[in-house]
């Protein structure tokens, strides 16, 4: 038998699979082959005797060659039944592992998706509206940033938004580390409150949100 794949063993690639077809295909070609030799000899094919009435052997066929032809599509027979189960078991081998393997990386992602979401710290405040060319906007924060740390003030010291106020109104013109959660994950980025040709240092709005 062919040793394409062993479908005991737990690494049968599709590789292996097509190997299994392709020889299952040449056994069919060969079964096909020796049955259109049996029809050349007077359409004898595998049951049709070989003796005459007198008990003799038929002198218009070629007995030798009709009797190799019948073994050999016995044989081959034997031989694509056993293809077809080795190719059958391959085949659910292979979906049972591609199955596994994609509820593996589906639940890992879930994990992943869990742990990354747990392990982000609680926003104190959310951003509702950033005006254009402001150095909020410029500095790259957006509508719906959930802040979980300005400057020196964090979910642990935040108070109100006048907490917020002071540490701008103390850092014109110097850059404040400022730490959001954006669609679920953490962005951090350089924030300088600046005068500019729009309303206070930030040009945005921010809401506490409630804890």
């Amino acid at each position: 038998m062919s040793e394409a794949a062993d479908p005991c063993g737990s690494e049968v690639t599709m590789h292996d699979v097509e190997l299994l077809i392709s020889k299952k295909d040449e056994i069919e070609a060969q079964i096909k082959a020796l049955y259109d030799l049996l029809q050349d000899q007077k359409a004898v094919g595998m049951d049709e005797p070989l003796v005459d009435r007198e008990g003799y052997p038929r002198a218009d066929v070629d007995i030798y060659q009709v009797r190799t032809a019948r073994h050999n599509i016995i044989c081959l027979q034997n031989d694509h039944k056993a293809i077809m189960k080795e190719i059958e078991e391959s085949l659910h081998r292979l979906h049972a592992r591609e199955k596994e393997k994609r509820e593996k990386d589906e639940a890992e992602a879930q994990a992943e998706a869990l742990q990354s979401h747990q392990a982000l710290p609680t926003a104190f405040a959310k951003v509702d509206v950033v005006t254009p060319g402001s150095p909020a906007s410029m500095s790259g924060l957006q509508v719906g940033d959930e802040i979980i740390s300005f400057g020196t003030v964090n979910t642990s010291n935040f108070q109100s938004l006048q907490n917020i106020a002071e540490v701008v109104q103390h850092s014109e013109g110097k850059p404040l580390s400022v730490s959001v959660v954006r669609n679920g994950k953490l962005v951090s980025f350089a924030l300088t409150p600046l005068r500019w040709s729009g309303k206070g240092l930030l040009g945005c709005n921010i809401i506490p949100l409630k804890r």
